[in-house]
């Protein structure tokens, strides 16, 4: 894998909680572990971090492990879920809601490994899979690609997505979809436009005034955006070694 996996891990006992980080820590396939003392903690740090797997415990007061991925599985793009208990009883009901793994406690460091190993093989699927967007057309639904959108203009509370070929209103805030999309390369360069950032062909920084051109379109860019926007230039840059 190019980059490493996020994870949070839940369990209502702190010292399972510390001996599983412990040892996720050890695999170099792991980056960011996140604890979590009970279900809702759990929940929290799905809010607040971007996450790939969740390693639950079943047996949790108020929200359960099982009711934990009863929630995420209405995600658009859940992360991946693998139960870590003692109960073998549970692991039918586990899979039916789609978990990854089923590790039974007390966890050996080569079962741990085999489901790190499942969740790189999912994330890596996830990242090559083109993400799908749902938009309503006269009557029809159509599906399009999210990489063929080359930017959005804010339209009240609407936003219209344009494509080579065509464009498409969604009943999506601009700043909702500055938020879902940042992490796909989508950065907002006015209070009116989103843009891909692999879709700009050129950037014109004139006195008091900058713009991108996409497809031969120019949009303006904000004086509060330009920083940011020169920012991801420069990230961009070619240097000699």
């Amino acid at each position: 894998m190019s980059s490493m996996i996020n994870v949070v891990v839940a369990d209502d006992e702190l010292p399972a909680v510390e001996e599983l980080a412990y040892l996720l820590s050890l695999d170099a396939r792991v980056g960011t572990i996140h604890r979590a003392n009970s279900g809702a903690e759990a929940l929290k740090a799905l809010e607040e971090f971007e996450v790939d797997a969740l390693f639950l415990d079943i047996h949790m007061p108020a929200l359960s492990g099982l009711d934990i991925a009863r929630v995420i599985s209405r995600f658009t793009r859940p992360p991946a879920v693998v139960f870590v208990t003692a109960d073998e009883d549970q692991a039918l009901e586990a899979f039916e809601l789609a978990a990854l793994d089923y590790v039974l406690k007390p966890v050996r460091p080569e079962r741990l490994a085999e489901s790190i190993r499942r969740i790189c093989e999912q994330v890596e699927e996830e990242i090559a899979k083109p993400e799908v967007v749902t938009v309503d057309q006269g009557g029809v639904t159509k599906m399009i690609r999210r990489d063929e959108i080359r930017y959005v203009q804010a339209q009240g509370d609407y936003a219209r997505l344009h494509t080579k070929d065509a464009s498409y209103l969604i009943r999506v805030p601009l700043n909702d979809l500055e938020q879902q999309w940042s992490s796909a390369g989508y950065i907002r360069i006015h209070r009116s436009y989103l843009v891909a950032m692999e879709k700009i062909d050129t950037v014109k920084l004139a006195t008091g005034k900058a713009s991108v051109l996409i497809s031969g379109i120019e949009l303006p860019v904000s004086r509060r955006a330009l920083p940011y926007l020169r920012e991801r230039l420069a990230a961009n840059r070619v240097r000699p070694l």
